[in-house]
């Protein structure tokens, strides 16, 4: 049977041992991790869910209003500088939430360094990637300082080509901020890549012949990009032109990769610099023809020529050549040397068709026809007399 005092006995224990329980609570809550409380963590972690949260509110509300502002815009520059800030901006509410919340819990010495490192870092990468960022629209000046001296294609090119040089240059910096801040000394580092120089820079030969090779492609307008061009090589449209190579996309939808340098010693002809587009033909009439045929053929063809706005007969800037040219073996050939005012493919084809058809009706009008390439032989004897006539027409002589 429980007495009672047992019962008192066995209580008090029991409080005894929540006390000490509760003690132990109280020092894990005082110790926490690296000598920072569980209190100071959890306000520490309270900061940055705070942070966060105001990031989406940023994000929502602040961000939002400002792309119904510039969307108003005539201008693209705003939607640009927008677009640029958008992402550096809500990552630096992370940044500033962390150092905050690091402030709020004293970490000892060694963690608060090595904690001091990544928020510089974490600095240093949010600066430099707005600055990479903000390469492409900054190089849209390079449109307006090149506007007046060049071409759409070319002014293309040359953004596409600084700005990737202004992102590697920024990358580059970026990279060497943040090893600063651990402490690399990137001078001395440097120092010891000049000591490989040399055998860098004979490695990499081809490299900087091709780099140099594409600024003599810009400076020299060798081609651009989407003109067409062909080399001994390949013929196609130029996509891109690079630090090391030049893309051409062939005409059978291939892509050709060209070093800049093969690019800049090789013969390139550029078609899309043509000022006109040529007609080369050879017209051969049949030798039945009469010199008024031949007169009325030529001078259809002259006038058809000249009265038409689709052909460019300014002497200053071409050159048209429309005449009776030679004897040939089957035919008495014209010439037809001319010069249309497009030089678009498509509409350059559409041209030579309709002369082609005028062509054909003068030489039809008249009364001649076009040549093709025949033969005659002449036989001086039979061997076994003379041969049956012909159904329908007494032989011509001797003529077969």
């Amino acid at each position: 049977m429980l007495r009672p005092e047992d019962g008192a006995a066995r209580g008090q224990a029991g409080m005894a041992n929540f006390e000490s329980f509760w003690h132990q609570v109280q020092a894990v809550w005082r110790t926490g991790v690296f000598g920072v409380t569980l209190g100071e963590i959890l306000a520490s972690a309270g900061i940055l869910i705070v942070f966060l949260l105001a990031r989406r509110l940023f994000s929502y509300y602040v961000i939002g209003l400002l792309r119904r502002v510039v969307a108003r815009t005539e201008t693209e520059v705003d939607d640009q500088v927008l677009a640029t800030l958008e992402a550096p901006l809500r990552f630096l509410f992370v940044v500033v939430g962390l150092y905050f919340a690091g402030q709020v819990a004293p970490f000892p010495a060694e963690v608060a360094a090595v904690l001091d490192r990544v928020i510089r870092s974490l600095i240093a990468f949010t600066l430099f990637w707005t600055l990479y960022r903000a390469v492409e629209p900054a190089t849209l000046l390079i449109n307006r300082a090149t506007g007046l001296v060049g071409s759409a294609g070319l002014r293309e090119s040359l953004r596409g080509f600084f700005s990737r040089v202004l992102k590697f240059v920024v990358a580059a910096l970026g990279l060497a901020a943040i090893l600063q801040a651990w402490d690399f000394n990137v001078g001395a580092v440097l120092g010891g890549l000049g000591l490989i120089g040399a055998a860098v820079a004979f490695g990499a030969q081809n490299l900087i012949a091709n780099l140099f090779s594409g600024l003599l492609i810009f400076t020299d307008r060798i081609c651009e990009k989407g003109d067409w061009i062909r080399t001994p090589d390949v013929e196609g449209t130029v996509e891109d032109i690079g630090f090391r190579t030049t893309k051409v996309r062939r005409f059978d939808k291939a892509l050709v990769t060209l070093p800049n340098a093969k690019l800049g010693d090789e013969a390139v002809v550029n078609f899309s610099r043509m000022t006109n587009r040529r007609i080369y033909w050879t017209i051969g009439l049949e030798y039945r023809t009469t010199i008024a045929q031949l007169k009325q053929v030529v001078q259809g063809i002259t006038d058809y020529v000249a009265d038409s706005d689709e052909f460019e007969t300014d002497p200053a800037r071409t050159t048209t050549l429309i005449n009776v040219d030679s004897f040939n073996a089957s035919s008495i050939d014209i010439m037809l040397y001319c010069f249309t005012k497009t030089t678009k493919w498509g509409e350059w084809m559409e041209v030579k068709e309709r002369l082609l058809f005028e062509v054909k009706r003068l030489v039809e009008d008249a009364g001649t026809g076009f040549a093709f390439p025949s033969s005659s032989v002449y036989v001086e004897k039979w061997p076994f007399g003379a041969p049956e006539a012909f159904p329908g027409g007494p032989l011509r002589g001797t003529e077969a």
